[in-house]
């Protein structure tokens, strides 16, 4: 007959087996649905934003939407660098961008604008300077770790967002001109901007003076 304690210590390692593997199984879930860039990049180069209609199409652009809105700030910026946003936003209504930048913008964006515009015009320019610098940096970054192989599909020869006279105009007049006279389309191109400089803006620097 087995030794009691041998047998209860077999059934303790079996158990101990079974949480572990049930623990893992519940990670390895949690990590496969939770939205990333990679899985908002799928979405686009799965579909044809052209080819999409009815009811097919609305549940693709929600789909887009709900998992935008999921994403921390970083990986907002990651899935904003892959080019087919640029193609899936030119296929939109103005209704549809509308609708999508609703439900995807952070609500702290409007408190960014009034915060930028509460600043001397020196610090104006330093928060864009810096804003377009760091999204550039993290551009490069990403195409050189995700290489030929990377899910995202990335141009680090993009044209700067934002033209010198484009500049010049939010160092001077501010952004709340943005929300009253700009389209859907181009508020949609400054959307990873407008973020950049919510999540400089929130640091605290230009309010306290420090440099970078």
């Amino acid at each position: 007959m087995p030794n009691p304690r041998r047998r209860a210590i077999a059934w303790a390692a079996a158990s101990l087996v079974v949480v572990w593997s049930l623990a893992g199984a519940g990670h390895q879930i949690a990590r496969n649905s939770r939205a990333t860039a990679e899985n908002v990049a799928a979405v686009l180069h799965e579909n044809n934003p052209e080819a999409l209609a009815g009811e097919s199409r609305s549940n693709t652009l929600n789909q887009l939407a709900r998992q935008m809105a999921s994403l921390p700030v970083e990986e907002r910026r990651r899935a904003r660098m892959d080019e087919s946003w640029a193609r899936w936003f030119l296929a939109m209504s103005d209704a549809e961008k509308k609708a999508f930048l609703d439900a995807t913008l952070p609500s702290g964006v409007r408190q960014m604008i009034a915060s930028f515009e509460a600043l001397p015009e020196d610090k104006r320019r330093r928060a864009v300077n810096d804003a377009m610098r760091d999204l550039r940096r993290a551009r490069e970054a990403e195409a050189a770790e995700s290489g030929e192989g990377g899910v995202l599909q990335i141009n680090t020869n993009r044209p700067p967002m934002l033209s010198e006279a484009l500049q010049q105009q939010f160092v001077k007049s501010g952004l709340s001109g943005l929300f009253s006279n700009s389209t859907p389309q181009t508020l949609a191109e400054l959307a990873p901007l407008l973020e950049e400089m919510q999540r400089l803006m929130e640091s605290g620097r230009y309010f306290r003076g420090e440099r970078r």
